[in-house]
């Protein structure tokens, strides 16, 4: 297979002094050979100009991808097509569902979905492809599809909710996909929230694929807002895989990235904006 390059573009911290801009959200380039993917698009449009910081042309993006349809993984998918014109965009069909977050403190429960309209995005040149099953997209590149729900401590988080029929409801998040991509060193592993589950997630990737060694973990783990049962039954879990590389970020929380490289110490990365993995 293919060497695979991964560069974070936004994440919720910087790792290195060269300008670039956090948000809250997540962004990766994936280079596989000549192809280049985007993996989620960040917040707010900032992995434009952190890309061409860090010597990238979104220009030359060869497809998109979204994790789901939460506003801090989408949010720069209007500015990014402005910038790059029509391009592939690959989901679950449920990226534009009403995704809600409840309120803190006595405040309003509020909208965290996709902040643009399906036809306003297709304006700007997205070309939509729903995919709910695993999709080989490239040789030993796999969409995952849904993931799904078996293992019985990892819940969801009970903070996101969608309407439906006109009451708040326990938002499920079906259209949380991942990446899997084939390697003879095992299979790496790309989240955008692991909302599914770490567990679930890895899993899955192992049926889907069929190969059972895993060699890297990149990116939101979901495990900052997890209970302490779930918590701890994922780290026993993790354990078990002997990882190469586990590069946790975003919604991983700064307590559970802190235990994670205590716990881990020869394979933990920390994947902040900026930060590049190189696999061959």
């Amino acid at each position: 297979m293919s060497k695979l390059k991964v560069t974070i573009l936004i994440e919720n911290t910087v790792g290195v002094p060269l300008g670039l801009l956090a948000e809250w959200g997540l962004s990766m380039l994936l280079e596989f050979g000549e192809e280049r993917i985007l993996f989620d698009v960040g917040e707010q449009g900032n992995l434009i100009s952190n890309a061409q910081i860090l010597g990238h042309d979104l220009r030359l993006i060869d497809r998109v991808i979204l994790s789901h349809g939460h506003y801090d993984h989408t949010g720069g998918l209007f500015k990014f097509l402005q910038y790059r014109g029509r391009i592939p965009v690959y989901a679950h069909p449920d990226l534009f569902k009403g995704h809600y977050g409840r309120g803190v403190k006595g405040n309003a429960d509020r909208y965290i979905g996709v902040p643009y309209c399906q036809k306003q995005l297709e304006s700007a040149g997205a070309e939509f492809h729903w995919h709910s099953e695993p999709l080989e997209l490239s040789p030993g590149l796999w969409l995952s599809g849904e993931i799904p729900r078996e293992t019985t401590f990892e819940e969801l988080d009970d903070r996101l909710v969608e309407f439906k029929g006109g009451n708040l409801i326990q938002d499920s998040i079906r259209d949380d996909l991942s990446l899997f991509y084939m390697t003879d060193q095992g299979l790496i592993i790309l989240l955008g929230c692991a909302h599914s589950g770490l567990v679930n997630i890895v899993e899955h990737a192992k049926r889907v694929t069929g190969q059972q060694k895993v060699r890297a973990i990149i990116g939101g783990t979901h495990l900052g807002p997890a209970t302490p049962n779930q918590e701890r039954q994922t780290m026993d879990y993790l354990r078990g895989l002997d990882l190469d590389c586990l590069a946790p970020n975003h919604c991983t929380g700064p307590v559970i990235l802190s235990k994670l490289a205590m716990e881990f110490p020869n394979a933990f990365t920390w994947a902040m904006a900026g930060s590049t993995l190189d696999f061959s």
